[in-house]
């Protein structure tokens, strides 16, 4: 005969039963790191030869989804990397094989698209399904943490310079008992394609174009609104040749910075490398990204995998 009240115990323990059998299992997750290196174009990372960074894997030629900063990470943290653009496939199903490859990279069983829904917000899922912590460390204003980007992330930092890696990497920590999620936005490959050793007054400056990049994050100018005759029209050719000889050299300054990336993660961390969108310089009259439809724009670097 069960005393009064027994059925109430009993339902309490069954609640904390589920809990605990609800609880993420950490074991055999991996720490991941998604490093886009903003506004490096495909043809910049391969003639650089980044030999550090290629310890991962042999870099792909990929495509980003967008062709500016903010709504290409967007699609990052959905977990659409940049594509292949292959031919003769119903998107669904290249979506779906995509989709599938976050099992490696986590080292996880059963991830796929329909686990990142609703939300469809890779941080949200690792955080709250995983366990995973969750960080971001961004260079760029334009992923401020009061952009709908931040969502799902423990920690979300808006560095104080916009070329400084390594900076990036004196912040990371690991824990022993849960894995961690990191988000890099490195801005060294970002005009002015400045290395963080290069005083400012040295950088290289494109009249308009330096006060649009300088005020990025409030659009104004000495209280004026930027106007569309304070950018040039034209630029000249080997000005725009020697910026993207400068970002060729940006990313061989990465690449000893990622020596030291390398040497401080875990074993179990996998790592992803690609960009968010291109860069023009010059290329039939164009120059830079955003608002530009050129192959250049969308073609990005793309490779992963664990140390071998």
């Amino acid at each position: 005969m069960k005393l009064f009240g027994s059925g109430r115990k009993d339902k309490a323990e069954a609640e904390a039963s589920v809990e605990k059998s609800a609880a993420p299992s950490f074991e055999g997750l991996n720490n991941y790191i998604v490093i886009v290196l903003d506004s490096c174009r495909y043809d910049t990372f391969m003639e650089a030869n980044p030999r550090t960074i290629m310890k991962l894997a042999e870099p792909e030629r990929r495509y980003a989804y967008a062709s500016w900063t903010a709504p290409s990470h967007y699609n990052l943290l959905m977990g659409l990397m940049p594509h292949t653009s292959p031919t003769n496939v119903f998107a669904s199903e290249y979506y779906k094989k995509d989709f599938l490859k976050f099992n490696e990279r986590l080292g996880a069983e059963g991830v796929g698209f329909r686990s990142l829904v609703p939300r469809l917000y890779l941080p949200d899922y690792l955080r709250s399904t995983l366990g995973y912590i969750t960080r971001a460390m961004v260079s760029l204003p334009v992923l401020n943490s009061h952009t709908p980007i931040n969502s799902g992330f423990d920690s979300y930092t808006l560095m104080p310079d916009h070329n400084d890696m390594n900076a990036m990497l004196d912040r990371m920590t690991f824990s022993d008992s849960r894995p961690s999620f990191y988000l890099l936005n490195v801005g060294e490959t970002h005009y002015p394609y400045a290395l963080p050793s290069e005083p400012r007054n040295e950088w290289p400056r494109i009249s308009g174009v330096h006060g649009v990049f300088k005020h990025l994050d409030d659009h104004v100018v000495g209280g004026k609104l930027i106007t569309e005759e304070e950018v040039p029209r034209f630029f000249d050719q080997d000005q725009l040749d020697r910026l993207r000889a400068r970002q060729v050299e940006t990313v061989r300054y990465l690449d000893t910075i990622f020596e030291k990336l390398f040497d401080i993660v875990p074993d179990n961390t996998y790592i992803t490398v690609t960009s968010d969108h291109g860069e023009l310089f010059g290329e039939d009259g164009y120059f830079g990204h955003g608002p530009v439809f050129h192959e250049k724009v969308f073609a990005v670097p793309f490779l992963e995998g664990k140390l071998r």
